[in-house]
């Protein structure tokens, strides 16, 4: 059964992880709306959302391997950091967010693995 529900996958268009998602969510006929993550990144109530999805990890939140990452030196800086400041970060810069990035009503996670979306696509 597939999830008929529309859900938003925040995405870049030269990240290749983002095109397989993409590719694989036509293959199996899910609707979605693709919103460029660095231009609109999602909003604190949508991160917040996913953390739970993500059982509060908040570190599953970020794109640990961008250079935006590493440019700020955030692997140092964020065990500082409230739970506030980090959400506030991540929504005032996409491109600090681990995508594809995808949520829908009953579904949410950050990344591409075939199966775990298998698995919540069920």
């Amino acid at each position: 059964m597939k999830n008929s529900t529309t859900i938003k996958i925040y995405e870049y268009k030269g990240c290749s992880s983002c095109k397989k998602a993409l590719k694989w969510l036509d293959a199996h006929s899910i609707e979605y709306t693709a919103i460029p993550i660095r231009e609109t990144p999602p909003t604190v109530k949508e991160l917040k959302t996913m953390l739970a999805h993500l059982d509060g990890q908040i570190g599953k939140l970020f794109n640990t391997s961008g250079q935006d990452y590493r440019a700020q030196g955030l692997k140092d800086k964020l065990p500082d950091m409230t739970e506030a400041e980090k959400l506030k970060l991540l929504n005032s810069k996409g491109n600090l967010v681990k995508r594809p990035f995808i949520l829908g009503k009953n579904v949410g996670t950050t990344g591409f693995k075939e199966e775990l979306w298998s698995e919540l696509f069920a």
